[in-house]
């Protein structure tokens, strides 16, 4: 055990000796996911247009306006003070600017000399659509405001009212039951949505996180390759042989340690990918751990045997880098498989990083859990027994 561990200690020291390694083990991996991945996962966030609304009226109307706003699917009100208000609109931070100024109620309304006051930036689309968004909102008000003012006028030519505050009351009682039935009239547009599903199921964020964990994880453990070919060429292979140091001992404790970086790494990249993009990582975290292991064996074997044909250092870390890449491209790794010919789907389950991006995506993607993510682990498992058999058959010393 102790000779296990002094050679993966040996191997890790070699590997992170320079930054560059430290720049492809962490920090590529995770520009390129925060790249690619877009922003932040938003979840249930208010993904409608801020307007940002000053009220100098303080009216029951203008506090009816800001309601009615907040029912928009299309804006956002954010009532703020004048001050604050124009300083955000005149640094370009806020859109469009809606001004409710005193004397703004239900009087000047229903007789037309209600006015607002909408600044909206040049050349915003965003402010084009808040600009309609009032003005389907206080056309709304009006036609209650209309209402109620017909049911006042009806019932004043019976004499109905006996002082002004009667006429008031018999207004907002009027003007309540308007609004009232505007909010339960039916749609006059019925939206019929198609019930074909989607055969593509992706997620930026999600398929970033777990395609380029992939990618990143593959191609050093392709790599592997590498290690032996600059063992061999600096002969400290050769001089195991005057050791009591069998070649499974080597084996074990040169492919242990690339695994454990790779768990580590992988670690590092979910860790990234459920604090910073807000991705569900942590649902099936036995699943992930499973899924995790199963791939590094299958890579880390075929790194192995790709370490058997390779001569030099030079060459082992070219063809590590392009095999890892077109296997992470065929894969699904940077684009959904689903995009791909049917034809090519089928042909690229020879490759391990299809089968574990899927895994992945089934965890990430899809909230499978340990029993959805069996057939992948299996597969990828079964390439690793595959893979160590010829590269063990086949390991020599020089």
């Amino acid at each position: 055990m102790k000779k296990i561990f002094a050679i993966a200690w040996k191997d890790a020291l070699i590997r992170f000796s320079g930054f560059s390694e430290l720049l492809f083990f962490i920090i590529l991996p995770i520009v390129f996911t925060f790249i690619l991945g877009g922003s932040p996962n938003p979840g249930d966030a208010d993904n409608r247009i801020r307007l940002v609304v000053v009220d100098q009226a303080h009216t029951p109307l203008s506090s009816d306006l800001i309601a009615e706003l907040e029912k928009s699917t299309a804006i956002r009100p954010d009532v703020l003070e004048l001050g604050e208000a124009e300083s955000q609109f005149s640094e370009r931070s806020a859109s469009v600017l809606l001004i409710i100024p005193s004397g703004f109620d239900a009087e000047s309304l229903s007789n037309s000399s209600a006015e607002l006051e909408l600044r909206q930036q040049p050349n915003d689309m965003d402010a084009l659509i808040a600009d309609r968004a009032v003005q389907a909102v206080i056309g709304k008000l009006g036609s209650a405001i209309n209402a109620a003012q017909m049911a006042v006028d009806e019932a004043e030519q019976i004499g109905a009212f006996e002082s002004e505050s009667d006429r008031q009351a018999y207004f907002d009682d009027a003007l309540i039951s308007a609004q009232k039935l505007l909010d339960e009239a039916p749609s006059r547009v019925n939206i019929t949505r198609a019930a074909t599903s989607d055969q593509i199921e992706y997620d930026p964020a999600a398929n970033s996180s777990a395609g380029q964990l992939i990618t990143w994880v593959f191609i050093p453990l392709l790599g592997l390759s590498g290690l032996f070919a600059f063992e061999r060429q600096q002969g400290t292979l050769r001089r195991l042989l005057t050791t009591p140091t069998s070649k499974a001992t080597f084996l074990f404790g040169a492919i242990s340690g690339q695994v454990l970086a790779a768990i580590v790494q992988m670690t590092l990249l979910v860790t990234f990918g459920s604090f910073v993009l807000n991705l569900n990582w942590g649902r099936e975290p036995l699943a992930l751990a499973v899924l995790m292991v199963s791939f590094a064996l299958a890579a880390s074997a075929l790194g192995t045997t790709l370490g058997t044909f390779v001569k030099t250092d030079g060459q082992a870390g070219g063809l590590s880098i392009m095999l890892g890449m077109v296997m992470a491209l065929m894969g699904g790794c940077w684009y959904p498989l689903e995009m791909f010919p049917e034809t090519v789907q089928n042909i690229v389950k020879v490759l391990p990083t299809t089968w574990a991006m899927q895994g992945m995506l089934d965890l990430v993607l899809r909230g499978g859990g340990l029993i959805d993510i069996f057939p992948e682990s299996g597969v990828l498992l079964g390439f690793a027994a595959i893979f160590f058999t010829i590269g063990v058959a086949r390991f020599r010393y020089e």
